[in-house]
């Protein structure tokens, strides 16, 4: 990376702390629940009470994506995080007080509401601070936090097992994350930038030029200006589309709206949380210890950060989102239905070797969605809208997301006990099914600019005369010359003039 590219990098990171809650506290319900001392303290719960605590945490999940549809571009992106981080901290706070099971649901209801709406906007908030040749490394740390937070739950819940009876075995876990949504409210009030194209918006032009050159140092004078220029124009023109209900986004959008909401269904359906959540009782059936089993699952969760942190380096804006998407949808194909087979050979068996290969089989899975599509998808899922959508349709795709898993999720034990390993091929449907949409109706956004990809839905982008830019450098220069921008960056205004 280019050393100015530091800023941005550093920025996504510390904004990853959003989804790093939503993959830690989606986790960490696995393990807490599991305790014995959880269930003694909240007096031998009901199998519907302890279901309850995955489902109205999704359920929280839903509501919180479908407040950022309707609040989102409202309160813009940093103020919609900072009520997010405000609230994921309420119900954290809640779960690890709990004295009785109606306090920790309500807990688990905040904390899914906030991280809904989290995980929805970083990736938008991170792609419309990236320069388009590094929005796949800058986007796609969205998604490494996700995985981060799912591997460290994985471990943390492991760790806590070994702690004394009692309380601290599932307390502490539960608090590990209540600094983290107070440390991103600081930050997002201090010293992160807010979106420049979120601002022409609203239009504050001038404060959005600031911000634009602040975060781009990449840039030299008439690039930015260019940049920023063509920026500018196209939300306008966007912007003079009027859309007063969803009617009018997917008569005018109906292309670009539909892949948004496709690329997040499209996730649910190859059948990942249900493996995820899941995993323990494969393990068990295939005859393997407790302990092995904590040690097998906190694997699984750094083999989901490991690939996704790689691919995201290395192949996202290298090779591009739409091969990602295809590669990962035909390779989960084709594993799901290997460790279909090996479990069904050696389900029953007396064969380590064999239950070592249908092992391999959901590792092969994790690799595989985590490497291509876990942080592809949420990226992509925000760079193919228009500034007009990007909040709305996210929160439908993300809620979509989350009420897709609810109904696969639930099905999970029984589906296990009836068909057995066969409900891997109800994913293999649907993953072949999206494969196929993939294929005909997914173009590639690698490179461009998010004004730019557009065109690859064929909406028109706008062009720029020379006088436009030389209007733009006027503007540029008169702000640079009333100290509204830095002089590192005065310098960069005439260092081409």
């Amino acid at each position: 990376m280019a050393g100015t590219s530091w800023y941005t990098f550093a920025i996504a990171l510390f904004a990853a702390i959003g989804t790093f809650l939503f993959g830690f506290d989606t986790g960490i319900a696995t393990t807490t629940i599991a305790h014995q001392s959880w269930i003694t303290y909240m007096d031998k719960p009901s199998k519907g009470l302890t279901g309850a605590v995955v489902a109205v945490y999704i359920a929280g999940e839903a509501g919180g994506a479908l407040t950022q549809t309707f609040l989102g571009d409202k309160l813009g992106r940093i103020r919609f995080m900072q009520m997010m981080c405000i609230i994921v901290t309420i119900g954290t706070v809640v779960q690890t007080a709990s004295i009785n099971m109606s306090m920790f649901l309500a807990g688990r209801v905040l904390a899914g509401f906030a991280v809904g709406g989290l995980v929805g906007t970083v990736p938008i908030y991170l792609s419309e601070i990236s320069a388009p040749h590094q929005r796949g490394l800058i986007g796609g740390i969205s998604g490494c936090g996700i995985s981060f937070g799912t591997m460290v739950s994985n471990w943390v819940g492991m760790a806590c097992g070994y702690a004394p009876y009692g309380a601290t075995q599932w307390r502490l876990p539960l608090g590990v994350q209540i600094p983290w949504g107070i440390i991103l409210f600081i930050g997002l009030s201090t010293f992160m930038p807010d979106s420049p194209r979120q601002l022409i918006r609203k239009g504050h032009v001038d404060k959005a030029r600031v911000e634009f050159i602040k975060i781009r140092r990449d840039l030299h004078s008439t690039e930015a200006q260019e940049e920023f220029a063509l920026m500018h124009a196209q939300i306008e023109y966007e912007m003079e589309r009027e859309i007063k209900s969803y009617k009018d986004i997917f008569r005018l959008f109906r292309h670009r709206a539909m892949v948004s909401i496709a690329v997040q269904t499209m996730t649910s359906l190859t059948g990942v949380n249900v493996i995820q959540y899941y995993q323990t009782i494969l393990y068990k059936s295939l005859g393997i210890g407790s302990e092995t089993i904590l040690v097998l699952a906190g694997i699984y969760g750094t083999m989901a950060f490991v690939s996704n942190a790689l691919t995201t380096r290395f192949l996202t804006d290298q090779w591009g989102r739409r091969k990602m998407i295809l590669t990962g949808l035909a390779g989960i194909v084709l594993i799901e239905i290997y460790a279909a087979v090996m479990q069904l050979v050696f389900q029953n068996s007396t064969n380590k070797v064999g239950k070592g290969f249908a092992v391999l089989g959901i590792y092969l899975f994790v690799v595989t969605y985590y490497g291509m599509l876990n942080s592809t998808t949420w990226l992509y899922g925000a760079e193919v809208l228009p500034i007009a959508l990007r909040s709305k349709v996210m929160g439908l795709a993300a809620a979509s997301h989350f009420i897709v898993n609810v109904g696969i999720t639930e099905a999970g034990p029984s589906a296990f006990a009836t068909i057995k390993q066969n409900y891997y091929y109800v994913f293999v449907g649907c993953t072949l099914f999206f494969l196929v949409i993939a294929w005909l109706y997914f173009p590639e956004t690698r490179h461009k600019t998010l004004e730019e990809i557009a065109a690859a839905f064929g909406d028109k982008v706008v062009t720029l005369t020379e006088i436009e830019i030389a209007r733009e450098q006027t503007v540029f220069e008169e702000k640079a010359a009333m100290g509204h921008v830095e002089n590192h960056e005065t310098e960069r205004v005439h260092e081409k003039v």
